[in-house]
């Protein structure tokens, strides 16, 4: 039997255990951590939103990578192929009303404690405490665990190592240095699904912090997106806003800057709100006439203050055309390690079609840490999960 060694234990190393096992391999699990997969049950806490049941193209169209490798993966195991997998793990699934896919026990938990069961029930072994170090000078691999240095000889090397946020989980990026010593290029790795830092003004902040902005829309280049944000101490938090990340990310790394637009009112034309506006009591001040004619709540007229200085253009069409677009200078991220997920990493010319390193023959790279992005939503994890199932089969089969 063919002896593959799968290194770290999240969703994509274990599918790509569970693919190599379907072909006959030997099946060796490490993981560093005391236990398995402790970013996916971190992921699932709130709610596992494992995929998305939107069409095979549009879901396509979520991934940023350099070609189409990525992409094929995931038509060839997509959100029909990991719903039908839960269900042979007797993990029914159902659709949320976002078109969002969860478990129906809704929590990461018992799907993993299946999925383990099964795993070791065909053959698997999961070695915890292991962490990976390299190779020694004979090509074993080597991992440093609790009772000293452990060498481990293996016919196949798959690293499911993850990224570098989320660090106390396991995913810290250690393993950069080790491949690039082999000659392995790493593209530089920038915090992803992460929330974005704006200069607020102490008067917002003392009476919005926290705050949400709900039923805006966002802009950034020409991605979209609808939903709600929160203002933070430090700029801007929510799911809302991870899928324009990427294209402010690029333009931050540009220019130093980047300018979000924020439709404070995207269900109303910006004709008919400039009727209303032009409508309104002139009496009034302008915050009333915001409040009565645009219907915005305290925290969208606080937001139309930052931006104007407290001087909104008091002429109804220019109002109006602002709410529509209100722009906020963006002038970074959070914290790389407070990301959901991290962009750069194995970089995709070092890798031939199957995943494998063309510096390292017979090891291959799945997951996050490998370079490409998505937003938040279950693209993440359907992609981690068709990189493991492609890599673990190519694995097994090579000879």
């Amino acid at each position: 039997m063919k002896r593959i060694a799968i290194i770290g234990s999240g969703p994509a190393g274990l599918m790509a255990a569970q693919a190599a096992l379907e072909q006959g391999a030997h099946v060796s699990i490490y993981e560093a951590m005391p236990s398995a997969a402790r970013k996916f049950l971190m992921a699932g806490k709130s709610g596992l939103n494992i995929s998305h049941s939107e069409k095979v193209h549009q879901l396509l169209g979520r991934y940023d990578a350099p070609d189409g490798r990525l992409r094929a993966m995931v038509s060839a195991f997509n959100a029909s192929d990991i719903r039908e997998w839960m269900e042979a793990l007797d993990e029914p699934s159902f659709v949320g009303s976002s078109g969002r896919i969860f478990p129906v026990a809704m929590k990461a938990s018992p799907l993993l404690r299946k999925w383990l069961r099964k795993l070791a029930e065909r053959g698997a072994e999961l070695y915890t405490r292991h962490r990976w170090t390299g190779w020694t000078s004979e090509g074993l691999l080597s991992f440093s665990t609790q009772n000293g240095a452990v060498q481990v000889e293996s016919d196949a090397t798959i690293l499911a190592l993850g990224g570098k946020s989320w660090s106390r989980l396991g995913s810290d990026g250690q393993w950069a240095e080790i491949l690039s010593q082999r000659g392995v290029y790493i593209d530089p790795f920038e915090p992803s699904n992460c929330g974005v830092e704006v200069g607020w003004s102490d008067r917002l902040l003392s009476q919005h912090e926290g705050a949400p902005v709900k039923s805006i829309a966002l802009k950034m280049g020409d991605k979209k997106s609808r939903g709600d944000i929160v203002v933070t101490r430090h700029g801007i938090e929510s799911g809302a806003l991870y899928p324009v990340a990427a294209d402010l990310r690029k333009e931050l790394s540009s220019s130093g800057s980047a300018t979000l637009l924020i439709d404070l009112v995207p269900d109303v034309r910006t004709d008919a709100l400039a009727k209303r506006l032009a409508s309104a009591n002139s009496k009034d001040s302008m915050s009333n006439r915001l409040r009565k004619a645009a219907r915005l709540d305290k925290v969208k007229v606080a937001l139309v203050n930052e931006v104007t200085r407290g001087s909104p253009p008091g002429d109804a069409s220019e109002i109006a055309a602002l709410l529509k677009a209100l722009p906020f200078t963006v002038s970074g991220t959070a914290p790389m390690d407070d990301a959901i997920s991290t962009a750069g990493g194995v970089s995709w010319d070092a890798l031939d079609e199957h995943l494998m390193l063309k510096a390292v023959p017979n090891t291959y790279c799945v997951g996050e840490m490998v370079s490409w992005d998505a937003p938040t939503g279950g693209y993440l994890l359907t992609a981690c999960m068709a990189m493991g199932k492609a890599a673990g089969a190519a694995a097994a089969k090579a000879t």
